[in-house]
């Protein structure tokens, strides 16, 4: 027994398990400053509550992350890449990239103007996807620098230092600005662009810690996704990225050239939120076919090695719908898209909510991001002991039920007013059933993937796990401003009914289809 305890206290010692805390720390840092922190900071400034929730696309990053993982899996960082090696070389990048963002966001006052706010909206855009860059690389590094039997240890330290950087970007930068002197009723720009600034400086952490640990012992090309293919030169590469780049340019393009057109249909429309989403839906699907077909025609003229391209984007899909079948594969789908569209709808106007109902930073920052972010962890913990015991699919389904449901308390605050009981039961719940949901959501995900594409699928499926929702999170506050609190908080348990038959119907499915999967008890 006790030569056991030795050898588990010894992994917790192990360099690679520290330097996951210090990792997880870094990426947690930029999520809230694009989300609870930044509504705020808008919200003090003025910035009326529709165009504060439309700031949560800026983090759609993390939603296509899936589109250039592969690149970060064939790349080489000039200079950078023959010194750190290539997981070391662009997490160094990623997190360069991340303190510019940061420091960019800093030095604008969203008070000022339209023009500001567009330069605020870009700085959270690049913030977004340094951030989404960074966790697609801490993913394959703790992948690459450990067996098997240590990665559940890797995974929990990671998710705990992830926390921890919530907290402080969250509770953290809230309790900073109104230390710092900025109120609802008396505004400082000063406050909020110290606090930002001390977020950026936080990052070092990460930047250190990269420049200590050790490059990966195996060979990028012994990596699942890698395994097997072919060395292709460097210019090979090189016109990959060139093709990626324009296909991106190409749906930038197509997306702001159609603005003013699919703007004019929204005014005809009329009001409606929902009518709006459907639009906006519309104009994101037209972009994404015109930058689809953009990279379609560069393959197929010979700007890039055809080979090179499919290995790269097509083959992981292809596996998928080759595994599961037309059908069952759209089913699932269709349940990773919707899973957490009640929680995150919810979360994109969660503080306005309750900064509106009357409460202080202070109490909210105690509250929803150190009490809340604890829960979360307990019901993570709580999660992960029920789907072990008692199988994946029915957690799952619990997960749905209590996400759906635990909305429903959000009703009666929003008519009870600035009852801080109240709130603390409502954050309570909402991040309990959050956490054990997401923890049976995630060992799920994990069993959809294949070894051989394991990097590239479960960034595809946990960034198709976020856009729908975040999507029509972008909209929160123009539902609200139609229905009005009570009613958004109804519509939000609403819209997460039909998961629940998703559930139901993915398990049933899986059960019958695919008995090797082992999700059932």
């Amino acid at each position: 027994m006790s030569s056991t305890r030795a050898v588990k206290w010894q992994q917790f010692r192990d360099s690679r398990v520290i330097s996951m805390i210090f990792l997880g720390f870094t990426a947690g840092l930029p999520l809230l400053l694009i989300f609870s922190s930044l509504s705020l900071w808008l919200r003090e400034a003025g910035v009326a509550r529709d165009a504060v929730t439309f700031f949560s696309w800026a983090a759609l990053g993390y939603s296509f992350k899936f589109l250039w993982a592969p690149l970060l899996d064939r790349l080489p960082v000039p200079l950078l890449t023959r010194q750190l090696g290539r997981r070391r070389a662009w997490l160094l990048v990623a997190q360069f990239a991340i303190i510019s963002a940061i420091v960019l966001m800093a030095s604008i006052d969203p008070a000022r103007g339209a023009e500001s706010l567009t330069q605020m909206a870009l700085a959270a855009v690049l913030l977004g996807f340094s951030a989404a860059t960074q966790d697609i690389v801490i993913d394959a590094y703790r992948i690459e620098i450990a067996p098997p039997e240590l990665q559940a240890l890797l995974s929990a330290v990671y998710i705990a230092g992830y926390r921890v950087g919530m907290v402080v970007a969250g509770a953290g930068a809230l309790t900073l600005a109104a230390w710092f002197g900025s109120t609802t009723e008396i505004y400082s720009y000063a406050a909020w662009q110290t606090t930002y600034l001390i977020m950026a400086a936080l990052v070092l952490i990460g930047v250190f810690t990269t420049l200590l640990i050790q490059a990966p012992q195996l060979p990028i090309d012994q990596s699942p996704f890698s395994k097997g293919l072919p060395d292709y030169p460097p210019a090979a590469y090189l016109r990959l990225l060139a093709v990626f780049g324009v296909t991106a340019a190409a749906f930038v393009l197509i997306f702001f050239l159609s603005n003013q057109a699919f703007i004019a249909m929204k005014a005809g429309a009329g009001a409606g939120a929902l009518t709006h989403f459907v639009l906006e839906l519309l104009h994101f699907a037209l972009a994404l076919i015109a930058a689809g077909c953009t990279g379609w025609v560069l393959v197929k003229v010979g700007a890039v090695n055809r080979t090179l391209a499919q290995e790269t984007w097509i083959a992981p899909a292809q596996d998928f719908f080759r595994r599961y079948g037309l059908n069952t594969a759209l089913l699932l789908l269709a349940l990773i898209g919707l899973y957490r569209i009640s929680d995150i709808v919810l979360g994109v106007i969660a503080n306005v909510f309750y900064q509106d109902l009357g409460f202080t930073k202070p109490q909210i920052a105690a509250a929803v991001q150190t009490f809340g972010v604890v829960v979360s962890i307990g019901g993570g913990l709580l999660g992960g002991l029920l789907a072990t015991r008692h199988g994946v699919m029915r957690i799952l389904l619990l997960g749905a039920v209590l996400s759906a449901a635990t909305n429903l308390i959000f009703v009666v605050l929003a008519h009870t007013g600035a009852n801080l009981s109240l709130l603390y039961l409502a954050v309570g719940a909402d991040n309990l059933a959050a956490g054990l949901a997401s923890a049976a959501f995630i060992a799920f995900l994990s069993s959809l993937t294949n070894i051989s594409f394991t990097a590239v699928q479960y960034a595809i499926f946990s960034s198709l796990m976020t856009l729908l929702p975040k999507l029509l999170g972008g909209y929160s506050g123009a539902i609200v401003a139609n229905l009005g609190y009570p009613g958004f908080f109804l519509f939000t348990t609403l819209i997460g009914v039909p998961v629940i038959g998703l559930v139901w119907l993915a398990g049933r499915r899986l059960a019958l289809n695919e008995p090797t999967l082992r999700i059932n008890p």
